[in-house]
């Protein structure tokens, strides 16, 4: 067994990993050498099953679907037709596109730094590749990434169970997808299936939408997608059994039902797991948390005072892209410089659903909120029903919540469901970094008419909530919220 001695070795070659080995060698000593260690396929989660892919689905859902309510503005199409395989095939060609950007990157990697193989801990800087080489690293990067989860039992069903990653090889539509889980992943396939034709139920254990977590945003949510969905909350999964060319699933309800139906394919979407179990953690003498995901610092992201950083979704703390990217950055850049670490960009969380509506949830969110500011936020709502720019494109569905800290008029976070939430989070988040108050903000320019009105709005109400110190007492519920009018057109607001 061949021995390699490397400066730093990145475990995992996906958007983290391939951040962390490019900030690597920007930072280290020009001699040194880095090492990138892949035992799977390259072109990173985002592009191969991802980000990508599921919204060239989504976005001919969104073509369908226009078709469908285009008569409600007086515009009336032909007969429309589905044409499953050829929307397959575009998903398809425009994943191995983008697919192809990420490879040709991996290309211009040079040969000796790239190590095919899985790797395990056998010492806190040594690792061995399959059983041919053992790497002696200066310092270490785990970028290994997540899994999705599919409970053992559902998997002895065969594979008919599917994750999302598989939807992406489909080269057509099926009859009927029953889709486990209303986190961001299931709502947003399963949305796009459904305004494709396809026959899809929605199964939830919970009352969870997405991301969202603010109590009262959350029971309007849940109204709008059970509107659109076949979506069953507080249902249990019972089993899922194959039953010929199709799976019998059953199902109990929270008022005790029991329920058996069948569906072609079932969409597992209940989450993913940290890649880090058959790591040899145990042997890298750092801390590992109960899940047995080590114990890191959020803006170095180094394992203790260890020679080992973690990035991305194996550290199982904000999974979604543009944070794989920095963290693989701030990982890759201590470990070049290791031992000299320091505190990296971590930028204002910002998540977005690509349902329809949109979901996103911007800086500190109502639950934590709820621990790290207790009684000492306050909350300023819109409503999108009777907002005008809403109006006018038929998109008047949702709200936004919007909370500030007592006393500074910080501008702390938000969780929206509503119109062209993807900008309007962007925006929110833009001002929750710059650290700007709410007052700030109402001083900034609004045209009209716009979305961003309702921005104004909220602003408006939470300006003068944390005026009355409400800190201690919710705004008015989102129920009366929704039904005041509109300020948008109000002059001098």
């Amino acid at each position: 067994m061949k021995t390699i001695e490397v400066d730093v070795a990145v475990i995992g070659a996906g958007s983290a990993g391939l951040a962390a080995y490019s900030a690597a060698r920007k930072s280290a000593k020009p001699d040194s050498r880095i090492v990138l260690i892949e035992s799977g396929p390259y072109g990173t989660t985002c592009a191969r099953v991802g980000c990508m892919p599921s919204k060239l689905l989504i976005a001919a859902a969104e073509a369908a679907h226009m078709l469908g309510a285009a008569p409600d503005f007086g515009v009336h199409p032909g007969v429309v037709r589905i044409d499953g395989p050829a929307v397959m095939a575009r998903v398809r060609s425009e994943r191995d596109r983008f697919v192809g950007f990420v490879i040709d990157g991996v290309d211009r990697i040079p040969a000796e730094d790239k190590i095919v193989g899985r790797a395990r801990f056998i010492g806190p800087r040594r690792l061995e590749v399959d059983g041919y080489a053992i790497i002696d690293a200066g310092a270490i990067v785990i970028a290994t990434g997540s899994t999705p989860i599919v409970p053992d039992d559902w998997k002895e069903a065969g594979e008919r169970v599917i994750i999302s990653d598989d939807v992406f090889d489909w080269t057509d539509l099926p009859g009927s997808v029953a889709v486990i889980g209303s986190g961001v992943i299931g709502l947003e396939l399963g949305q796009a299936l459904h305004r494709l034709g396809v026959r899809v139920s929605v199964f939830a254990r919970g009352g969870t939408v997405a991301q969202l977590t603010d109590p009262l945003l959350l029971p309007l949510a849940q109204q709008i997608i059970e509107g659109q969905l076949d979506m069953r909350f507080h249902t249990a999964i019972d089993s899922v059994l194959l039953d010929g060319h199709q799976l019998t699933l059953t199902s109990t309800d929270g008022a005790g039902h029991q329920r058996g139906e069948q569906f072609d394919y079932v969409l597992a979407a209940v989450g993913r797991s940290p890649n880090v179990r058959g790591l040899g953690l145990e042997l890298a003498q750092i801390e590992l948390d109960a899940r047995g995901v080590p114990l890191y610092d959020q803006r170095t992201m180094q394992c203790g005072s260890s020679a080992i950083f973690i990035a991305g979704d194996a550290d199982d703390e904000r999974p979604v892209l543009p944070e794989a990217v920095d963290q693989g950055r701030i990982a890759g850049a201590n470990a070049g410089r290791y031992p000299e670490v320091q505190p990296g960009l971590r930028r204002t969380a910002l998540t977005i659903a690509f349902t329809e509506p949109q979901i996103a949830t911007v800086g500190a969110r109502h639950k934590a909120l709820c621990l790290s500011h207790a009684g000492r936020f306050a909350v300023g709502a819109a409503s999108f029903e009777n907002q005008g720019r809403s109006r006018v494109m038929l998109q008047n569905q949702g709200a936004l919540r919007l909370y500030g800290e007592c006393g500074s008029g910080l501008f702390l976070g938000a969780e929206m469901m509503g119109p062209r939430a993807e900008h309007l989070g962007h925006l929110l988040a833009w001002a929750c970094q710059a650290r700007l108050t709410v007052a700030e903000m109402l001083d900034m320019p609004f045209y009209h008419p716009v979305v961003e009105e309702g921005v104004r709005t909220a602003l408006h109400e939470l300006s003068k909530a944390l005026a009355n110190e409400l800190a201690k007492t919710l705004a008015p519920s989102l129920a009366e919220k929704i039904d005041l009018p509109s300020i948008d057109c109000t002059p001098g607001c």
